[in-house]
């Protein structure tokens, strides 16, 4: 998973070049204004609300992850807008965040090979629609515009060479046609693993349940499936729900790591 600006991963990506169609012709002229000479990207960031969104100064959520009947996670997740500093403070005590491209932990925190994977990947997933201009990104047509049934407008974002720590990994973004809000992201992870091996088991990321947060339209539902490019969404694999979302006001200091924290 990627985190792009120097920044991460995974599992959670969305993205897009002008669709050929009338409607959809339609659909993103309307918004070109928003100072991108990609359309599908220009029209999402605008129906995200990106402008808003970059003007605060944090974000945070309640963040509850659940796969495969297990709760993976829990903990209160809180990210810079631009993406540069996030922390995640779990529900035994323990933090886990990165800055820029360093990651820190609470010395109580158990140590395994997904705590970089954690740092990264549930921020990202978050803000995705706000990270799809980020320098390094690459959006190509992606031919196939219908999931489930429902046709869509898409496209498909590679990384340039020495972008992030996995430029390998590849997102198909799928966005609603009306509201130009992104809905599905298709995703592989090449995190320890080849690019051979991560294209045998895409994933995907459905966003639910948008709901206003002072003005700017934020997913409160994630689901994540087994993703197939003639077969769609296969297998529901878990979900994250979030709550209590809110804009706050923070200190540069507030994301400085604590005295006794070690880096990853």
């Amino acid at each position: 998973m990627q985190f792009k600006t120097g920044l991460f991963f995974l599992f959670i990506s969305i993205y897009l070049v002008a669709c050929q169609g009338t409607e959809s012709t339609k659909t993103l002229s309307q918004t070109a204004d928003i100072e991108n000479d990609n359309k599908f990207v220009a029209a999402v960031e605008r129906a995200h609300k990106k402008k808003t969104f970059l003007s605060k100064k944090a974000i945070q959520a309640n963040i509850r992850l659940v796969f495969r009947g297990k709760e993976r996670m829990k903990a209160v997740l809180t990210i810079l807008p631009n993406s540069t500093k996030a922390m995640l403070d779990f529900k035994d005590g323990n933090r886990l965040q990165y800055v820029e491209d360093k990651v820190y932990y609470s010395p109580n925190t158990e140590v395994t090979k997904k705590l970089r994977f954690d740092a990264y990947t549930w921020a990202y997933f978050f803000i995705f629609p706000y990270k799809l201009s980020d320098e390094g990104t690459v959006w190509t047509d992606f031919e196939q515009d219908t999931l489930q049934g429902k046709s869509y407008l898409t496209q498909k974002l590679n990384f340039k060479a020495g972008t992030g720590d996995d430029p390998d990994d590849w997102y198909i973004a799928y966005a609603d046609k009306e509201t130009n809000l992104i809905e599905v992201a298709a995703y592989i992870v090449t995190a320890n693993k080849t690019l051979e091996e991560a294209e045998k088991d895409p994933h995907a990321i459905q966003y639910l349940d948008y709901k206003e947060v002072d003005g700017v339209p934020i997913a409160t539902k994630w689901l994540f499936w087994e993703w197939r490019k003639e077969g769609g969404l296969t297998q529901e694999l878990g979900s994250a729900e979030l709550s209590n979302i809110q804009f706050i006001e923070v200190e540069e200091s507030y994301f400085q790591p604590a005295d006794g924290f070690k880096e990853l």
